[in-house]
């Protein structure tokens, strides 16, 4: 496309790239696998599985994005020639709609902690702090209030374009929640008792590593790179054609494995200060977390509110930058398929998936909101984490491997032989052999096969 728009710098594309892959998965699903794995023995795997897995599939997705310059779904039809390969863009463009639908729900919870942290909301004992939560999930209008503010958010920078607006904001955004997370972390490890906390993040335990782990660690690899649902193929496509693609996929990489394992560093610290169960699960950063600010602090109740507050902005910074990598996918399919400007576009993927996500929150209290036995949020959730996704993926290395021509692998991955293709064979190994495996691993174990 002659007058498709593009990142305009190089720091662009890293931090616009690496907030789509920076999210809830780093700050919010990563410590939550660490502190159920066992700690450093799961990061060193996981580090491994990035490498191993990460990088070959986020290429994947780069050169089919850079090559044709067109949304996800055009990107995939146009390189598969008519052949039935051409669905996985369209598949993973609806993945990525209904994420963005149930991932609206949980973004609207962090804004809705950022107000309770001012105020006396999360103050308390465990028990009226999970209360809190729980009340607060249930009541029918607030978390919809809340996720419609965030996906206006998003709305806003979306509509704004490439350069002005999803460009601009990152630049804004990954600097902040840098920031926020350094300030954190060094606070977190300041406390009493943090010693230990830092000994479970860098202190490997292997008597604990079985084959759960192995593959939870490849799956977290999977989630927090924003792999299969069609973000990287989009964002690929605004790349010029000297973006180098190897250097790029491993800064992304190493700013969101660093992004991680410093989530982990503001957490753990602070949990075992106060002698907290750091395998909580899923409610770690809702539930615990709130009550570990107020253990922590309680000599200074004011700084326990300001750690509070500084935490839930920078999980609502985070969430927002996977929000807009999404909303972008759906909005440029929308903007290029069917010849619609790029605000209305946005303003249809705005509507349509506020009204998903409003049924979303309200299934948390409506049971009649439900479907196969599982919530609407539960069901999306689930259909799209453990079996789109890694279906996805799995597809993408297939076509990538073993169909796309090898001539333009190379001339993507070497910019046309401006740039020494030393490790295409061993890519070509990977996406053929290494990845699909894995993925297949990854879909067997959720689905509980293995």
């Amino acid at each position: 496309m002659d007058n498709r728009a593009n990142f305009g710098s190089r720091l662009g594309i890293v931090l616009a790239t690496a907030g789509s892959a920076v999210g809830l998965g780093n700050v919010w699903r990563f410590p939550t696998m660490t502190g159920e794995n066992g700690g450093a023995a799961f990061i060193l795997i996981y580090i491994i599985c990035v490498i191993a897995l990460g990088i070959p599939c986020m290429l994947s997705e780069f050169i089919i994005g850079r090559r044709v310059q067109a949304n996800a779904a055009r990107a995939y039809s146009t390189l598969a020639n008519g052949t039935p390969w051409r669905f996985i863009g369209y598949f993973g463009v609806f993945t990525g709609f209904l994420i963005v639908s149930y991932y609206s729900v949980v973004s609207g919870w962090c804004l809705q902690y950022v107000t309770a942290s001012v105020g006396e909301g999360l103050s308390g004992d465990a028990k009226s702090v999970a209360s809190y939560f729980d009340t607060f999930v249930k009541n029918p209008w607030m978390p919809v209030v809340w996720l419609v503010v965030f996906f206006g958010i998003s709305h806003f920078v979306v509509s704004r374009g490439v350069e002005k607006g999803i460009e601009r904001a990152s630049k804004l955004m990954m600097p902040l929640l840098f920031l926020l997370l350094v300030v954190i972390a060094v606070a977190s490890c300041l406390l009493p008792g943090a010693g230990q906390g830092i000994k479970f993040l860098f202190s490997p335990d292997f008597s604990k590593v079985d084959s759960g782990v192995f593959l939870g660690a490849l799956g977290q690899a999977f989630y927090s790179l924003s792999l299969g649902m069609g973000c990287l193929v989009t964002y690929a496509s605004y790349f010029k054609r000297d973006t180098h693609l190897v250097k790029s996929a491993t800064q992304i990489v190493a700013i969101d494995t660093l992004i991680a394992i410093m989530a982990g560093l503001m957490i753990f610290p602070a949990v075992f200060s106060v002698g907290g169960d750091v395998s909580a699960g899923p409610s770690l950063v809702f539930i615990t977390l709130p009550n570990v600010f107020n253990e922590a602090f309680a000599g200074v109740p004011l700084l326990g509110h300001i750690m509070a507050l500084l935490f839930y902005l920078l999980l609502s910074v985070a969430a927002l930058t996977s929000l807009i990598s999404l909303h972008e996918v759906c909005t440029a399919f929308i903007h290029e398929e069917f010849h619609q400007s790029r605000q209305k576009a946005a303003a249809i993927v705005t509507a349509v998936g506020s009204i998903l996500g409003i049924f979303c929150s309200l299934s948390f209290c409506h049971a009649e909101l439900s479907l196969f036995g599982r919530s609407l949020f539960d069901l999306f959730d689930f259909t799209t984490g453990q079996i789109f996704l890694p279906l996805g993926g799995f597809l993408t290395s297939l076509f990538v491997g073993w169909y796309v021509p090898k001539y333009i692998v190379r001339e993507e991955l070497t910019n046309n032989g401006t740039l020494r293709g030393r490790f295409i064979g061993v890519y070509l190994f990977c996406v053929r052999y290494v990845c699909p495996i894995c993925i297949l691993l990854i879909f067997l174990h959720q689905m509980e096969i293995i």
